[in-house]
């Protein structure tokens, strides 16, 4: 951690409780860092960084590598013990020393044994400040030893009785991981019946006859060394006296043969553990399994109970069916007796466990590194806990403090070293043990004493530049051993600097609080200690400010006009001021009518948009100053008679009665322009810690011209005032004279404070700082205390800069901390703070959820259920719960495709949720992580769950071809989405009338492994609607529909020349039923009956002839060709002549008219062309065609074709 600086006035002493070393703030012991090159001649004790686990066990086959690493100033050097004794790495040609480090590696792959290193080891980092040394490293080998051969008899086990296999696995290091499977390396299924205990034994309440089975097998896995072993399969032959044959009854006894009864129910009786009582003993922080394991018929259901106590909430788990009791991180408090009760329908029986839970020795504090100068005072402490209570002991250097050297400024008072008058040569490392029989807690804290003579870190002529009537602050960071003095001289050779028109900060830092021109010159600052002195210069320049000194003016204008604003500037001669222009606080718009010119704004044809406020903002790299002047666009000029316009500014502004919190503010109003002024409002400046920032203060009525004024010590006041009347604001007042109120302690602490951690080892204490009013005085600091919530801990406190934030290192991960941060000051302190709780940073969380059910709902919906994580194993703000889930395959289909992980989050400490959008009859897995402020953790094994069969989707498409005068062929593809195993396809059919009635129903069922069929003995010339799905065990899917037409002749059929499957129909019109066709058919006839009115006219006059007889023996070559024209539909039959005429028909002489009869036999059923098309998009009916005699004709019809129109109307 970097030395920081405390801002404190001079006259405020330091404390001697510790060396303050400064940089960025005090603190009273750091760690220093041993890579700054401002500190690298810094001496230091070492410390060890990193070392391996006190028991460590390593893999035979690879190198050991022993860690230590440690720090100092200078290197320190390395050292090893072994079983207590030294340990000389070079006697030793397999063990070899990192360079610049302390870790050994012994070279186990190169011929060196790992059995011959086994051992207890302990390193030691040393330089000339002291010693430290880590914990006994305990080096044991890993061991999977193999399975010892038996032979191994058959179990032969009647129906309902017990039955343990025992596994008895190979004493391995560490323990291996017993599980039980079959040869096809699949695991044996378990269940209240059946289960696996604690300690590998496979236990059966009741066998059952598919329990009978030759390859019960137990397997070790030895995770050190990645290897499984397994033990000779065990057979299991289950009879009943009505199985019973000849082979399994030679190996029983006379007994189980002639004594075998039917299967009988059994009450309960415990396999494990044996008795009615027991014992266990657990260690604190530990977990703790408990386990009872019943035999019995019906198979019994175990119960756990604590003894005049409950079960600890959210702690307590239960394992395998409820046989395991688990209970995460122990305390004393979970000593007791628990109760497991086996019952089922017949009785019970139960058993007793003491539980009493010890704990191995944990810190309340360990012992902080502590740095002193030479003559201060210090104290290390090391307090632990544990059961039983554990001794503490000292050491210094490694050695037993009561053996090593003496120091005088050194007493050990039991769990406390206290240090008096210390001196360079009390450099040390201490280390504190504390232990009892369930293991013990070493740590490392070093007492370092520091003799450094004064160093500057501040750049030497560091140039500082400021504008008049403003701060200066002129830093000189220093630090040294013992703490500095510092002075500041000006000039080379000036007399020291005092008097209340400086400030000295105990960082170094010279303040000048109201910096004029002739503050402008050579600043000296020294710091010396007993060791030395050094100096340092530094040169300030102060400015002066920039002005406005024509500043824009209210506008009024008519609109269309020209306007502008002038902005005439001032500025230091030094610096270079840059002017922008603002319209409403933004950016003025892109517009080529806004000209802006070295010192004026003018804007070009004015428009009512144009109206707002304008302001001119100049900027130095020192300064910045603004005025602002709104412009009012009117429709015409003002009325000359009465101009109503914004208030002149007050002024003559003067303070009276100046007191400490209080001043009166009086002024003269300017002239109210025919408005009259409804109120003043009066702002402050503080040009001590905002200047050109200006604040509401109040505002008083009209009528007012004085004011009492509450202030705040430590300000710098300015005020001024705006007047106010119905048109607006005016332009505010010249700035009165300034008024510095005296400094105070501080009124109020930092707001928002909190304490969240970034990391998992730390707590990041931030607060909302003091505003520069609000600090009451000089020398604004902050005292930030922590101490962990519902631990007996003292405070903790620093004193910080005027900042923002502090980070405390080293903490327990998620834990609550106490808060409080107080404001202080040259002064005093603020009133005492409120406490806040804070959380140090968080982990990612330890453990999964587990006991992950999935229960599903339907083919599309499931719901997974998991037990809660611990609390304690979150180690963050518990968000909620992440459940992950893919498809891995449609059992339908059997093929895989890319898996899509779908997530799905369940805010706070929800216990389950629902998986919607599920596809039918597919296998899923899914595994849930709980989540944190941190991230997710572990996933909690994959659970597979599969969805149940659905209704499948509509077939892909239904296609209708090959139309003839009874039959139609049908064709489909299957559906896309079958959703499960489609069982058939079911067809529905009905005629379809000119009236848009439907006729019967027909139902089909046809398999499911056919894609066409020939529909026949159907009608001809008739429409037909076809509905079409598919269906699985579930029921039946979505329909598509298609419409179709069978043919009058098989004449009538005609290929389509491009394409082949899919038949189109021509838009076709019923020219009977056409106005135009009527009046043609009215003409017609009028003229046969002309024309029969004239032969028979002229057979009347023929009659006198002679010749009429011989005429009327031959046929009239006249009409003769209408009897040819009868020949154009003779290939009709006599049946379709006699079909009823169309309403509104009109039937000549001969029958050639019954082409157009039959047209109207689908037309009341057209739906025009768009009708004409089914769901995919194809045409229905056939390509049709018209003689090519007869001109094509209705085409505008929107009525459907007929069969014979269709013969007719191709083009």
């Amino acid at each position: 951690m970097q030395p920081k600086i405390m801002m404190k006035k001079k006259s405020v002493s330091a404390s001697k409780a510790s060396l303050v070393l400064f940089l960025c703030q005090m603190i009273s012991a750091l760690d220093v860092p041993l890579d700054s090159k401002l500190l690298e001649e810094l001496s230091q004790p070492p410390t060890i960084t990193q070392q391996s686990p006190k028991d460590y066990i390593v893999d035979p086959r690879e190198n050991i590598v022993i860690q230590c690493e440690a720090k100092g100033k200078p290197p320190p050097s390395f050292s090893w013990t072994r079983n207590g004794t030294h340990f000389d790495i070079d006697k030793d040609a397999q063990v070899t020393m990192k360079p610049n480090s302390g870790t050994l590696v012994i070279n186990i792959m190169n011929g060196g044994k790992a059995e011959a290193y086994e051992g207890v080891y302990q390193c030691t980092a040393r330089n000339e400040r002291g010693a430290a040394i880590s914990n006994n490293i305990v080096i044991r080998p890993s061991r999977s030893p193999l399975w010892t051969k038996e032979r191994l008899e058959p179990n032969h086990v009647r129906e309902g009785d017990s039955l343990v296999l025992h596994c008895r696995p190979p004493v391995g290091l560490p323990p291996p991981i017993i599980f039980w499977m079959d040869n096809a390396f699949q695991r044996l299924p378990q269940s209240e019946r059946v289960s696996q205990g604690l300690n590998g034994d496979l236990y059966f309440s009741n066998v059952q006859p598919e329990d009978t089975r030759e390859d019960y097998i137990c397997y070790a896995r030895f995770n050190h060394t990645q290897t499984i072993q397994q033990k000779q399969p065990i057979s299991v032959k289950v009879f009943s006296m009505d199985s019973l044959n000849d082979t399994i009854a030679a190996n029983l006894s006379d007994t189980d043969i002639y004594g075998a009864k039917p299967v009988t129910e059994r009450q309960p009786v415990l396999l494990t553990p044996t008795g009615s009582t027991s014992t266990k003993v657990e260690l604190r922080g530990n977990v703790l399994l408990l386990e009872c394991i019943a035999a019995g018929l019906p198979t019994p259901v175990i119960r756990w109970i604590k003894e005049g106590g409950e079960l600890p909430a959210n702690r307590t788990f239960f394992e395998n069916f409820k046989k395991t009791l688990k209970i995460i991180d122990v305390s004393e408090a979970d000593s007791g007796n628990y109760k497991c009760i086996a019952r089922n329908m017949l009785g019970s029986a139960h058993h007793v466990i003491s539980v009493t839970v010890k704990a191995a020795p944990y810190w309340i504090t360990a012992p902080r590194n502590l740095v002193l100068s030479p003559g201060e005072d210090g104290t290390l402490i090391c307090r632990a806990n544990g059961n039983p209570k554990p001794n503490i002991s000292w050491l210094a250097n490694g050695v037993p403090i009561a053996i090593a050297p003496e120091d005088p400024s050194r007493k050990v008072d039991g769990d406390t070293i206290i240090f008096s008058h210390v001196q360079e040569r009390s450099s040390a490392v201490y280390q504190c043990n504390a232990s009892n029989e369930y293991g013990y807690l070493l740590a490392n804290a070093f007492v370092n004493v520091l003799a450094e003579p004064p160093r500057i870190l501040t750049t030497t002529n560091k140039l500082y530049q400021v504008i008049a009537d403003s701060p200066a602050l002129l830093d000189c960071a220093y630090f040294g051993s013992p703490k500095p003095e510092i002075e500041w001289f000006k000039g080379v050779k000036g007399s020291i600097l005092r008097g209340n028109e400086y400030i000295f900060h105990d960082n170094g830092t010279l303040e000048i609080p109201v910096a004029q021109k002739d503050s402008t010159g050579t600043y000296t600052c020294v710091a010396r200690n007993e060791l030395g002195k050094i100096q340092n210069e530094v040169h300030l320049e102060v400015k002066d400010p920039t002005m406005i000194i024509k500043q824009p003016e209210y506008k009024v204008i008519q609109r269309y006009g020209q306007v502008s604003f002038e902005c005439i500037i001032k500025h230091d001669s030094t610096l270079l001021p840059t002017v922008i222009w603002l319209k409403d606080n933004d950016a003025l718009p892109d517009d080529e009518r806004f000209l802006v010119g070295k010192d004026n704004l003018t804007i070009m044809n004015v428009t009512d948009k144009d109206d707002g406020t304008y302001t001119c903002i100049v900027n130095t790299t020192l300064d910045s100053v603004s005025a602002s002047a709104v412009l009012t666009v009117v429709a015409a000029p003002p009325t000359p008679a009465i101009i109503y316009a914004r208030p002149n500014p007050p002024f003559d502004l003067e303070l009276t009665g100046q007191l400490e919190r209080s001043v009166e503010l009086s002024w003269i109003p300017g002239d109210e322009n025919n408005s009259p002024i409804t109120n003043f409002v009066i702002e402050y400046e503080d040009g001590l810690h905002e200047p050109g920032v200006w604040h509401y203060q109040t505002e008083v009525p009209g009528t007012q011209t004085t004011v009492q004024l509450k202030l705040s010590p430590y300000v710098n006041y300015s005020f001024r005032v705006i007047a106010v009347n119905e048109i607006g604001r005016s332009q505010p007042s010249e700035p009165s004279e300034q008024y510095l109120t005296k400094s105070a302690n501080p009124d109020e602490n930092p707001s928002n404070v909190q304490g969240i951690g970034s990391e998992p080892d730390n707590l990041v204490i931030t607060w909302e700082s003091l505003k520069g009013f609000q600090s009451n005085g000089p020398g604004l600091q902050y005292k930030v205390s922590w101490r962990q919530k519902d631990v007996d801990d003292e405070w903790t406190s620093v004193i910080v800069a005027n900042v923002s934030k502090y980070i405390v290192s080293g903490t327990p991960t998620f834990v609550p901390y106490e808060i409080k941060v107080q404001a202080l000051n040259d002064l005093g302190y603020a009133p005492e703070p409120s406490e806040v709780i804070g959380h140090s940073g968080e982990d990612l969380p330890m453990v999964a959820p587990g006991n992950v059910q999935v229960h599903v709902i339907n083919s599309t919906l499931a719901k997974v259920h998991w037990d809660p994580v611990p609390l304690k194993t979150v180690r963050g703000h518990l968000q909620g719960y992440k459940v992950y889930y893919w498809k891995v395959q449609s059992l339908s289909r059997r093929s895989r495709r890319h898996v899509e992980k779908k997530i799905l989050t369940f805010r706070g400490n929800k216990t389950f949720g629902m998986l919607p959008g599920l596809e039918p009859y597919s296998s899923y897995k899914l595994n849930v992580r709980v989540v944190n402020g941190k991230g997710e953790g572990p996933a909690s094994p994959d659970k597979v769950f599969k969805t149940p069969e659905g209704v499948p989707s509509s077939p892909s498409f239904l296609k209708i071809t090959n139309p003839t005068l009874d039959s139609l062929t049908l064709e489909w593809g299957s559906p896309t989405h079958p959703n499960g195993i489609l069982i058939s396809y079911i067809l529905k059919f009905q005629p379809i009338n000119n009236t848009h009635e439907l006729g019967p129903l027909v139902e089909i069922r046809i398999p499911a492994n056919e894609s066409s069929m020939i529909l026949k003995n159907l009608n001809y010339s008739t429409r037909y609607k076809f509905y079409f799905n598919a269906q699985t065990s579930v029921g039946s899917g979505s329909q598509i529909t298609e419409e179709a037409v069978t043919i009058m002749d098989e004449a009538g059929i005609l290929r389509p020349a491009v394409g082949a499957g899919k038949a189109m129909a021509s838009r076709q019109v019923d020219i009977a039923t056409q106005g135009w066709f009527i009046g043609l058919m009215c003409a017609v006839a009028l003229l046969i009956l002309i024309l029969l009115i004239v032969c028979f006219i002229r057979r009347n006059k023929g009659g006198k002839y002679p010749v009429k007889e011989k005429e009327d023996a031959h046929a009239d070559p006249e009409i003769q060709p209408m009897k040819e024209d009868d020949g154009t539909f003779g290939e009709y039959s006599d049946a379709e002549d006699h079909k009823p005429l169309k309403k509104g028909s009109r039937t000549p002489s001969d029958r050639t008219v019954k082409k157009e009869d039959s047209d109207d036999s689908l037309v009341d059923y057209g739906e025009g062309v768009n009708g004409q098309f089914n769901e995919d998009g194809s045409f229905i009916g056939q390509y049709s065609g018209k003689k090519e005699k007869e001109p094509a004709e209705g085409n505008e019809s929107s009525e459907a074709p007929s069969p014979v129109n269709a013969m007719n109307s191709f083009v």
